[in-house]
């Protein structure tokens, strides 16, 4: 158990919380402050490097999943980058810039307290304003612990920069009756937390000749099952079965009957269909006369899923429009060989609202059953646990109820003081998303803006999160996918940069936005 002795604190000015993508974004943006940088682990890159099975791949093209100012090396291969890419990229990066200099690996925030500032303020009344984010003074104290030392070493920071994001860490379990969990079962139960500290070598001798049940139907839930199909192929494999409680569209690539996706979605010209936060009168209406194009895109793209992709030959079509899925940050990009594995009978579809377990496997709620060895949960991560764990009380019962962060700028929290949150804004890329959102900060930072009244930033994130709820059915995550540009705008804006980034009308108005777009300005 760690001791905590009384060695002398060290004062700085910035602590980030993560070494994932986004910390090291921001550590790049506010390097000039020389902010301590603590990394739970012993390596950058976060679920990249701790959550990624073999065959893991980016979700989208390079040109869309970079930093703004480090394109990607040139590639002989015209496919997605593997995850072992993607951590080489992220290394060269931290190397190109210098970053690793401000990161303490193996430390971990094993609490946080908010600490009377000079005019008594405390954490039992939260603040009216965040009219200093750098005050002159500490305001949070971060106890670390770390691998090496049996004790805890206190810092106090003016600033924090939480960047540990909402997946890794802590497994979403699901709940059973009495008697029918994970207890009874006679095979091996794991979570992809679990299997993802596994080896390759282990990985494949836990699921080869096995009957092997993948629970959920999202990125990867579809990664390992085709770990599964890969790890028997032949005569004496057996099969994977995949239980799914909800269908999602997926795509097998970034083209619908020849056409670019990412001109549905991802310029200025298709964000017209679209409905933004801060829409005047004129936007309304023309949102309201286009929205039968808006959902003839939608069955557009599902018509050529649909043709695509063998959804209805094993009743894996959605009833819900692609456009939900999208604007829910649920989309998953499928491997080429998916459907095939299916073919080939190695990889079954499930479809049940409930299960649990019995000793020989899996049993539905239709009173079938099924035999299993092994059974591999990928039923996602406790964003909302894992927060409440970093934040001290009072601030950890500002969650909105569903776990959602509520996020000005998709920083800063109204009502929380000194502190920003990078990482828990999602889109088509959250590379740049996090970047754009570091160099918003890193200008707050720098005074070059004030922000507005917790009043009116409270108002404005309640009108980004109910545009959320109005997109999708399926509103959990802080998503921005259908009026990312505009967000981006109002960053610009508060920079004092242009809005309008492309060289001409018809690149604003028809090409997509991407990372090199928000290069930063001096």
């Amino acid at each position: 158990m760690a001791t905590q002795e009384n060695l002398p604190i060290i004062v700085s000015k910035i602590g980030i919380i993560g070494a994932g993508v986004s910390g090291i974004a921001v550590a790049k943006q506010l390097s000039h402050y020389n902010p301590i940088v603590f990394e739970a682990t012993d390596s950058i890159g976060g679920v990249w490097r701790h959550c990624s099975y073999k065959c893991t791949k980016l979700q989208s093209q390079t040109w869309n999943y970079e930093f703004s100012d480090f394109p990607w090396p040139a590639r002989e291969s015209s496919d997605y980058p593997s995850y072992v890419e993607i951590l080489e990229y992220l290394h060269t990066y931290a190397v190109h810039f210098d970053l690793f200099k401000y990161v303490k690996f193996n430390s971990n925030v094993v609490e946080i307290k908010f600490i009377q500032d000079n005019e008594g303020f405390d954490s039992g009344r939260l603040p009216g304003d965040h009219a200093n984010p750098l005050p002159g003074h500490p305001v949070w104290e971060l106890s670390v612990q770390t691998n090496e030392l049996d004790t805890i070493q206190r810092y106090h920071f003016e600033f924090v920069v939480v960047c540990t994001g909402k997946y890794g860490d802590i497994p979403l379990m699901p709940t059973f009756p009495h008697n029918k969990g994970p207890e009874v079962f006679n095979g091996k139960v794991l979570h992809t937390i679990d299997y993802c500290k596994l080896d390759k070598e282990a990985t494949s001798d836990l699921v080869k000749g096995k009957k092997t049940v993948v629970v959920g139907y999202k990125k990867s839930a579809i990664d390992l099952a085709m770990e599964c199909a890969q790890a028997n192929q032949g005569p004496e494999g057996q099969s994977c079965t995949m239980i799914i409680r909800s269908l999602h569209w997926t795509l097998p690539h970034y083209s619908m009957w020849g056409v670019p996706f990412y001109l549905f979605y991802a310029t200025r010209s298709a964000q017209f269909l679209h409905q933004t936060p801060n829409q005047g009168l004129l936007k309304s209406i023309l949102c309201f006369l286009l929205s039968p194009l808006r959902r003839g895109i939608s069955k557009f793209i599902e018509s050529y899923l649909l043709w695509k992709l063998p959804f209805e030959k094993y009743g894996l079509k959605p009833e819900h429009p692609f456009e939900e899925d999208f604007a829910s940050c649920q989309i998953a990009i499928t491997q080429e060989s998916f459907f095939n594995e299916a073919d080939k009978g190695k990889i079954i579809f499930k479809k049940a609202s409930k299960w649990w377990f019995w000793n020989g496997g899996i049993e539905f709620d239709d009173n079938t059953k099924i035999d299993a060895d092994v059974v591999l949960l990928a039923t996602g991560y406790d964003g909302k646990k894992k927060l409440k764990t970093i934040l001290p009380e009072p601030f950890s019962s500002l969650l909105d109820p569903s776990g959602i962060m509520p996020l000005y700028r998709g920083t800063v929290h109204p009502s929380i003081p000194n502190m920003a949150f990078v990482g828990y804004v999602e889109s088509v890329s959250n590379l740049y998303t996090s970047e754009i959102r570091s160099m918003w900060l890193s200008g707050l930072l720098d005074n070059k803006f004030k922000l507005p009244s917790a009043e009116k930033m409270l108002s404005k994130t309640i009108k980004d999160m109910e545009i959320m709820k109005n997109s999708t059915r399926f509103y959990k995550r802080n998503c921005i996918t259908t009026f990312g540009i505009n967000h981006n705008d109002e960053i610009c804006e508060d920079l004092g940069w242009n809005t309008w980034r492309k060289k001409n009308l018809f690149q604003e108005a028809f090409t997509p936005y991407f990372a090199a777009d928000y290069k930063k300005e001096d």
